[in-house]
């Protein structure tokens, strides 16, 4: 690896711990409006003015954590690298600083609201940040093997199995709120005029779907584990190679 190699992961690193702090910082400001007494279910109804914010929120969130892994990567498979990278990386430190800040999560078991889009995700701290790794390893992977002048092959199957698995993961976060939703016969959407959690005011997570999640985790590893050893198999005919060129030199 060159110095170049780690200086821009030094700072990609510190760009994506910076937004987790930012992330952080908004969050410990709109659990003082909404929960003094801290943070639990079920979730306090928000005005509908500010879901939409917090909706539009997290798209600019998204299109500047793709801006940076576009700045950052040479090729389209590097600036796919190093988007997941730093959204890993941003979304493990988003806890971590919470951690710091406001003493929460008591534990990687504690129910959190994850995502808005296209309805609220629910689930275990754990969750999440058992994908962020798998994230990172991927991001590695490809940021390595391109850093050594070979092109990362990230076929069709690789690709299939990693989006299943990523959709299906995504299902199993939403799961526990649509069935609750549905039982009370409303679903916020961006375009409501409802206050924002108002159709589950009474709702207190029951079970998160584990046997979904590992199912959809297994899926998108499958996928990383095949990039993986396309990689090995591109590395060595090339170390054959210079290891001939050793012996006949």
């Amino acid at each position: 690896m060159t110095k170049e190699f780690y200086k821009k992961l030094i700072w990609i690193s510190l760009f994506a711990i910076a937004m987790g702090y930012l992330e952080t910082a908004v969050v410990v400001y709109l659990r003082k409006l909404y929960y003094p007494g801290g943070f639990n279910f079920p979730l306090k109804t928000i005005e509908s003015s500010i879901g939409v914010v917090e909706f539009f929120r997290e798209i600019a969130t998204i299109v500047m954590l793709i801006g940076a892994g576009v700045i950052a990567g040479k090729t389209r498979n590097e600036k796919f690298a190093w988007f997941i990278f730093c959204f890993a990386v941003w979304d493990i430190f988003y806890y971590v600083f919470l951690k710091v800040l406001l003493g929460w999560p008591h534990s990687l078991v504690d129910w959190d609201i994850l995502f808005l889009i296209p309805v609220p995700w629910v689930g275990p701290v754990l969750a999440p940040c058992i994908i962020a790794l798998t994230m990172i390893l991927l991001a590695m992977i490809i940021v390595v093997h391109e850093e050594q002048g070979r092109k990362t092959r990230i076929d069709w199957v690789a690709k299939s199995l990693m989006t299943a698995g990523a959709l299906v993961c995504i299902v199993s976060f939403c799961w526990d709120y649509i069935n609750n939703a549905n039982e009370a016969g409303r679903m916020w959407t961006v375009n409501s005029s409802d206050d924002l959690f108002r159709e589950i005011d009474k709702y207190i997570p029951r079970q998160f779907n584990w046997g979904l999640f590992m199912i959809g985790e297994t899926i998108g590893l499958a996928g990383v584990l095949r990039i993986f050893n396309f990689s090995k198999r591109a590395q060595s005919p090339n170390l054959l190679k210079m290891f001939k060129q050793k012996i006949s030199g």
